[in-house]
């Protein structure tokens, strides 16, 4: 359950990425999103520190975010990304992936 919940504080972190994001535009809505998010995001972050060595969970949450956010400030707000930057990208999620299958919890 754990994981699940690393995984959820995970997603809410690019909500708080995306809101503010959202907000330099001048969307009303996104201020009262990014700190919903925020709360949301450090909630389950605790949740899943109970279970998970906080290091490992800090890496996967903050890695999560930044795929995540990476993915949608291209595939939304259109931003450019390079090949390399790509593969960064991809091997950030190998790395993410690698903690979650070494970890013993």
């Amino acid at each position: 359950m754990a994981w699940l919940y690393l995984l959820v504080a995970g997603v809410f972190e690019i909500g708080f990425t995306t809101s503010m994001k959202l907000s330099d535009r001048g969307v009303g809505w996104a201020n009262i999103a990014f700190f919903a998010c925020v709360i949301a995001s450090f909630m389950f972050l605790s949740a899943a520190i109970k279970t998970i060595p906080l290091g490992i969970a800090y890496a996967v949450w903050t890695g999560i975010g930044a795929a995540g956010t990476l993915l949608v400030s291209t595939l939304f707000f259109r931003e450019a990304m390079s090949v390399v930057q790509i593969g960064l990208v991809i091997a950030l999620i190998m790395i993410v992936a690698a903690l979650k299958l070494t970890s013993p919890s």
